[in-house]
C-alpha cells in the first residue's frame, strides 16, 4: 500500500511540474486550475492499476473520481480557454514581480501537488488495499458523493445558464441551488470528498483519510474558494443583500428577515 502511495506522490509532483513548464511557456499560471481535476484522475488510475487487485471498492472509487475530475476539467477548460490569465494569478504576477517564476513553482504548482496527495488520500488508501467486499460504509459513501456531485454539477450548470442571459450581466444568481447556498459548487466538491472518506473506512488506515475532506472543506470555505471569489463582490448592494439572506456554504433556507 505504501509503495503505491509513494509512487503516486512522485507522479503527482511530476504532473504538476509539467503543468508548470507549460504555464510558463504560455505565461498563464491559471493552467493549474484546468489541470487540477485531471491530476486526480491520473493519480487514482495509476494507483488502481499499480495495485492490481481490481477490487469492487477500488473500481467504484476510480469511477467516482474519474466522473468528478473529467467533468470538472471540461467545465473549467470550457470556461477559461482563450481568456486572459485568471485575476488571482494575474494579481500575484504583479505582486511577486521578478520572483513570479520561483514563487509560482513553489506556492502554486508544487503546493497543488501536495494538496492533491492529501485530498486523494482516501482513494489511495482504498486502491492500496483490496478491502472487504462492498459493505454499508462504501454504499453510504457513494450516496454522500452523489449528493455532492449533484450540487457541483447542477450548480455549475445553473450559473452557466444564468450568465448566458444578456439581462443578467453583472447580476447575482439567486435561483435554483443558489437560493440555498452562495456556493453550491464548492459545497458539492467538499461533500464528494466526505463521501470518498466514508468509503475508505473499511480499509486499513482508512480513518486517517479524514484529512482529505477536512482539508478540502477548509480550503474551499476559508482560503481559496469562498473568500477569494467574494472579495471582489463585497460592497455591492445586491451581493450584500444576498449574503445576509443566504448561507455561504452549507445549504439552508434563505432568511426572510434579511
Amino acid at each position: 500500500m505504501w509503495t503505491v502511495i509513494a509512487h503516486s506522490a512522485a507522479l503527482s509532483f511530476g504532473y504538476f511540474f509539467l503543468l508548470f513548464l507549460l504555464a510558463q511557456w504560455r505565461r498563464d499560471n491559471s493552467l493549474v486550475d484546468m489541470g487540477w481535476g485531471l491530476g486526480f484522475v491520473i493519480v487514482t488510475a495509476f494507483a488502481f492499476f499499480s495495485a492490481g487487485h481490481f477490487a469492487p471498492r477500488g473500481t467504484v472509487a476510480l469511477l467516482l473520481v474519474a466522473v468528478w475530475g473529467l467533468r470538472l476539467t471540461y467545465h473549467i477548460v470550457r470556461r477559461n480557454w482563450g481568456r486572459p490569465e485568471d485575476f488571482r494569478y494575474a494579481n500575484w504576477r504583479v505582486e511577486w514581480g521578478r520572483w513570479v517564476i520561483p514563487r509560482a513553482f513553489l506556492q502554486v504548482f508544487m503546493l497543488q501537488a501536495a494538496i492533491l496527495m492529501v485530498v486523494s488520500s482516501p482513494v489511495l488508501l482504498i486502491q492500496g488495499h483490496p478491502g472487504r467486499g462492498f459493505g454499508f460504509p462504501a454504499a453510504l459513501g457513494v450516496l454522500i458523493w452523489s449528493v455532492g456531485f449533484l450540487f457541483e454539477a447542477v450548480g455549475d450548470r445553473q450559473l452557466r445558464r444564468f450568465r448566458r442571459v444578456p439581462g443578467n450581466r453583472g447580476k447575482i444568481i439567486r435561483t435554483g441551488l443558489w437560493r440555498y447556498t452562495r456556493h453550491p459548487n464548492y459545497f458539492g466538491e467538499a461533500t464528494m470528498w466526505w463521501g470518498l472518506f466514508v468509503m475508505a473506512l473499511e480499509v486499513p488506515w482508512g480513518w486517517s483519510g479524514i484529512v482529505s475532506p477536512l482539508t478540502m472543506t477548509y480550503l474551499l470555505r476559508f482560503v481559496s474558494g469562498v473568500p477569494m471569489l467574494e472579495k471582489k463582490l463585497r460592497g455591492r448592494p445586491e451581493f450584500e443583500d444576498y449574503a445576509r439572506a443566504t448561507n455561504a456554504f452549507v445549504p439552508w433556507f434563505p432568511r426572510r428577515d434579511a
